[in-house]
């Protein structure tokens, strides 16, 4: 038999081996010898004769339950011939598939062990709709093609196998013979584990065997996330933060990492950890967010089961967990989905569509039914398996708009001439609805840069459906505000004021992510203008202002440090600089804010309420004194933030005063502990009947250099005594 006549049944490989007619065939080459045995008593029943290199043919009088027995030159394999086994896929799966409405993809595709006809192995599947043939390959059988070819099932374009006796733990790819008659051999886009990277074969892998122990957690998620719960969020790139296994710099481990990552961020005082994406990638350098297996976490921390624990042990210190999730793009390693089958599947064939010219990368194509489904099951396998909390959708821009950073003639207007991506809406709209009816509480939430209207409105009145959305306007006027010479501040105040222009417009997080101390940006400390104690005191200065300021807060590891390098994904924090003192005082300052924003219901209660906010001095040009005040319809006094933007103390600054009374000064960022010259209010002020700012009470404040006062209502004056 010449090896064209063997291309010839690859693609149809049940039409011609295993059990026909009585005669049984099996393709093992290299093998001495094949006999076939009976399954009931192992007893020899045909020795099949190689009648061409590799093809062992023989007769079995009458079908029985068999065995292959295959004598290899280093020993002897039993095995049950995979061509004696039926289809493993049902015809509602294919079907839900074909829909994009099969959620359970992780357990039911890929590689998933079962017990099929009455024995263990591993069920494999992979969509390749306009492949020639498609085979298995791993090392149960040498990397070899023609060993385990795989059966169509049709109009489906699903292809599938079940292998008897393999276990969890084999590696594999698909090898694909494309509509273009080109042999590429594919990791699996199911796989639910992989080789640590750069390695690139896809990992069997059993469902993740944890007992959880967070049901409490679980329980209360929805009222954690409520628009009027405090939500404070540390992103956290999981390779770079911390490394305490620093004589093992690759030894990463999810372990390891909650031992250190969990106490540190719960002193701190965050409610949430999110971590860019974790699922596995190729080049570390991406940091995560150009993804090629979109339901295996990392192997670079080591086995699946320790995310599972990391989670729960998160869950269990009352720590929400956020995944960055990429659903946009991916990149075009021959690996992966790139021209997966021959053909442009995964993606656009257009490059218009399909080609990414800012990352290089390629655009899933959401016009697709299968892509939909696949994205939307990796979703909610994060969801659902390891009781993730949030995904956080990275580049939604990228995907609402067809021009999005192309010129013109370098993009297609949808069906009715416009830029809209009618497709991704519809998307994001569906993955919305379907995560907020199967996973109650969780949350998604928005990277989106444009003022696309309803991003977190519900989608039955034509919104996204997201939970919150990243405030990236509020983000770059402000830092563009902080990064001006103090002396230049007051002709720039629309920076600080205008963000409440539209601050109730969509359920915000206030980020202060990677991207700023990144490509040159420079660390947050290095963005402040003047000396080294100004910079500092302008941080800090910022920071109480973002946290007083209505919205969810999210800052970026080493913020908190005031690390005045920028961040390096081959590099841990530099931890030494909390030796210093006002290093550890911005450290200390971040979780009293984190406190104070959690305590006090007037800082998060109305956070997407524009009634629980007021401007009590928005424009002072000469001062750039900035004062408002913050309410709670749910419990809680108000509480005013009172800002100083320049180097110079403000003493005698009156201010109006929304209640009469005594307002305690329950934080303030000059204080010696943060590192400042401890200039305040001596613990408290009263209002003096001294109209001011349309109030007829008011407040004499002292305001310190390039700091922030939280002052809280403790009220009215007691009346004197009889």
């Amino acid at each position: 038999m010449q090896r064209s006549a063997v291309e010839d049944w690859l693609s149809d490989p049940f039409a011609f081996l295993g059990l026909h007619d009585g005669s049984v065939r099996t393709y093992q080459p290299g093998a001495a010898a094949v006999e076939v045995i009976a399954r009931s008593n192992g007893r020899v029943v045909s020795r099949l004769e190689e009648v061409s290199p590799g093809l062992f043919v023989g007769s079995m009088k009458k079908p029985i339950a068999y065995r292959l027995r295959v004598i290899w030159p280093g020993g002897v394999q039993d095995t049950e011939d995979a061509y004696a086994f039926g289809p493993v896929l049902g015809e509602l799966d294919l079907h839900l598939f074909g829909e994009g409405s099969h959620f359970e993809l992780a357990c039911r595709m890929g590689a998933a062990p079962v017990t099929h006809e009455g024995c263990k192995g591993v069920a494999f599947s992979v969509w390749a709709p306009n492949a020639r043939q498609v085979s298995v390959i791993g090392e149960f059988n040498a990397w070899d093609r023609r060993r385990h070819p795989m059966r169509s099932r049709g109009a489906s374009g699903v292809w599938e196998l079940f292998v008897p006796r393999l276990q969890p733990g084999e590696r594999y790819k698909f090898a694909i013979t494309g509509a273009d008659g080109v042999v590429r051999e594919k990791a699996d886009p199911l796989a639910r584990a992989t080789e640590t990277p750069p390695a690139t074969a896809s990992v069997v892998a059993a469902a993740p065997a944890h007992r959880w122990g967070d049901k409490g957690w679980m329980k209360s998620r929805a009222e954690r996330h409520h628009p009027g719960a405090p939500i404070s969020i540390y992103e956290v790139h999981a390779a770079s933060w911390r490394k305490p296994w620093r004589d093992f710099p690759e030894a990463h481990s999810w372990d390891e990492l909650s031992e250190q990552l969990i106490p540190y961020v719960k002193d701190l005082g965050f409610t949430h950890v999110e971590l860019m994406p974790i699922a596995e990638h190729p080049f570390g350098g991406s940091w995560g967010y150009q993804p090629l297996s979109q339901f295996a976490p990392s192997a670079r921390f080591g086995p699946v089961e320790g995310f599972a624990r990391f989670v729960d042990r998160c869950h269990q210190a009352g720590i929400g967990v956020i995944l960055d999730w990429v659903p946009a793009h991916f990149p075009s390693d021959a690996h992966g989905l790139a021209f997966f089958d021959g053909t442009a599947l995964y993606e656009h064939a257009d490059p218009k569509e399909g080609y990414h010219p800012d990352w290089n990368t390629l655009i899933f194509n959401l016009g697709r039914s299968e892509v939909q489904g696949y994205l939307i099951s990796s979703a909610l396998y994060w969801l659902e398996t390891f009781h993730v909390d949030a995904l956080r959708v990275d580049a939604v821009a990228s995907m609402l708009y067809r021009d999005y950073s192309r010129k013109e003639g370098q993009w297609t207007p949808n069906v009715h001439g416009g830029r809209e991506n009618l497709e991704s809406v519809a998307f994001l709209q569906r993955l919305n609805s379907i995560v907020a009816e199967r996973c109650p509480g969780a949350m998604t939430i928005a990277e989106e840069s444009t003022a696309w209207p309803g991003v977190t409105a519900p989608v039955e009145s034509g919104g996204l459906g997201f939970s919150y959305k990243w405030n990236m306007g509020w983000m770059n006027d402000t830092l563009r505000y902080m990064e001006r010479d103090p002396l230049y501040r007051g002709w720039h105040a629309g920076d600080i004021g205008f963000g409440l222009v539209y601050a109730f417009s969509e359920k915000f997080v206030l980020p202060l992510s990677h991207d700023e101390v990144v490509h040159g940006k420079g660390a947050l400390i290095e963005k402040m203008p003047g000396d080294r104690w100004q910079k500092l005191a302008n941080l800090r200065a910022y920071f109480a202002f973002m946290w007083g300021h209505p919205g969810k807060k999210l800052l970026f590891m080493g913020g908190e440090l005031a690390q005045p390098r920028e961040w390096n994904h081959d590099r841990e924090l530099d931890w030494g600089l909390l030796q210093q003192p006002e290093h550890a005082g911005i450290q200390r300052l971040v979780g009293d804010l984190n406190r104070l924003y959690a305590s006090e219901g007037s800082l998060h209660h109305t956070d997407a309420d524009p009634r629980g906010f007021e401007w009590i001095v928005e424009h002072d040009p000469a001062s750039s004194v900035f004062v408002f005040l913050r309410r709670s319809f749910h419990g809680g006094a108000p509480i005013i933030v009172a800002l100083n933007m320049t180097p110079e103390v403000r003493r005698g600054y009156r201010i109006g005063a929304p209640e009469a009374g005594e307002w305690r000064e329950i934080l303030n960022t000059d204080a010696e502990i943060y590192g400042g010259g401890n200039i305040g209010n001596a613990g408290a002020v009263r209002t003096a009947p001294h109209p001011c700012h349309g109030r007829a009470q008011s407040l004499e404040l002292t305001l310190p250099p390039l700091a922030g006062v939280f002052l809280k209502y403790e009220g009215p004056p007691l009346e004197p005594a009889a």
